[in-house]
């Protein structure tokens, strides 16, 4: 089986790959244990200076596996725990003091979306969707989505977004700045290590800093933010409203909330 996780220093830049092609790099219990494995061996790398994030493949990350919700009759409690304990493996990018550059290959999706929002910079496809569906199966956004997409676009921008479940591309996404540039598909990899290169070059220890400055800033926002999401996330996934969402989602069909 293949490393969930890929990782590859060339120089003083670090790759880091989500690695399941086959399920578009959905956030599996296996790729959640070895992230942030991988990202300590980042941290503890001495050249290191930049780190792009991307994924195999065609997709940049799906986001997580909600398959638990289609058997039985999880309660908030069960959920709880299982989202708290999901959901900071890959928040702890936000921990990593060596600038981060996204690499959006193709769609992010939900906490995959999440997951580029945590990176420093953004480079994506100009096809590649990205979205926080969660509304749209019933389910309030995870992963500090909240108040990652609030820092990047502003609140007006991002409850638009997390209102409606719209994906945004291309164009939209640049002009939003949800994106540093938008490139065509073939060139997302080039231009993710020239930005990073263009980082790498620099002082490591005033980058270090400026990092550090700018993550105690966002910080008392993004507690806030967790807190709410680990509170009002597992409600919501225990009501039948997610129960047909998922099931709409299934049948291809709109679904049909009568909040509950």
């Amino acid at each position: 089986m293949s490393d969930p996780v890929l990782l590859e220093i060339d120089g003083r830049v670090a790759t880091v790959t989500l690695n399941a092609p086959e399920k578009r790099n959905a956030m599996s219990p296996e790729m959640t244990e070895a992230f942030p494995r991988v990202l300590q061996e980042v941290a503890q790398a001495d050249d290191v200076r930049a780190v792009i994030v991307t994924g195999t493949g065609s997709a940049f990350c799906a986001g997580g596996d909600l398959g638990f919700l289609h058997s039985g009759e999880p309660d908030v409690v069960t959920i709880r725990e299982k989202m708290t304990g999901f959901y900071p493996r890959y928040l702890s990018l936000l921990d990593l003091d060596i600038p981060t550059v996204a690499a959006v290959n193709g769609p992010a999706i939900g906490a995959g979306f999440c997951l580029a929002l945590m990176c420093d910079l953004r480079i994506a496809s100009t096809d590649a969707p990205m979205s926080m569906p969660f509304v749209r199966i019933g389910i309030h956004p995870g992963m500090a989505a909240t108040a990652l997409l609030s820092r990047v676009v502003g609140q007006t921008t991002a409850a638009d977004l997390l209102y409606t479940g719209r994906a945004v591309r291309g164009e939209e996404a640049e002009r939003l700045g949800i994106v540093n540039r938008a490139v065509p598909p073939n060139e997302v990899m080039t231009a993710a290590r020239d930005l990073a290169e263009q980082v790498a070059v620099n002082a490591p220890i005033a980058l270090r800093y400026v990092k550090q400055g700018l993550r105690a800033a966002f910080r008392r926002e993004l507690d806030q933010a967790t807190a709410w999401e680990g509170f009002a996330q597992p409600v919501t996934m225990a009501t039948d409203d997610v129960r047909e969402g998922l099931a709409a989602v299934r049948e291809r069909r709109d679904p049909h909330f009568r909040g509950r």
